[in-house]
């Protein structure tokens, strides 16, 4: 039996410049946060829609951590 000590995915409240959707991939994943931001900015370059898109998106999907 295994026992999962991966953190809940969150809206990150330390680590965050807008809402925090970047922190809380880098504290879930165990991932540094510059590589979900370099990596929204990148689907941000053709046109836009498709970083801000998924930002957006998993801004309204991913939860905010509790205080």
């Amino acid at each position: 039996m295994t026992i999962n000590t991966r953190p809940a995915l969150r809206r990150s409240r330390r680590n965050r410049i807008l809402a925090g959707v970047c922190g809380g991939l880098s504290e879930f994943f165990g991932l540094s946060a510059f590589w979900f931001r370099l990596a929204f900015f990148i689907a941000f370059l053709p046109g836009g829609v498709p970083g801000l898109g998924l930002y957006l998106l998993a801004w309204l999907i991913i939860p905010k951590a509790e205080q």
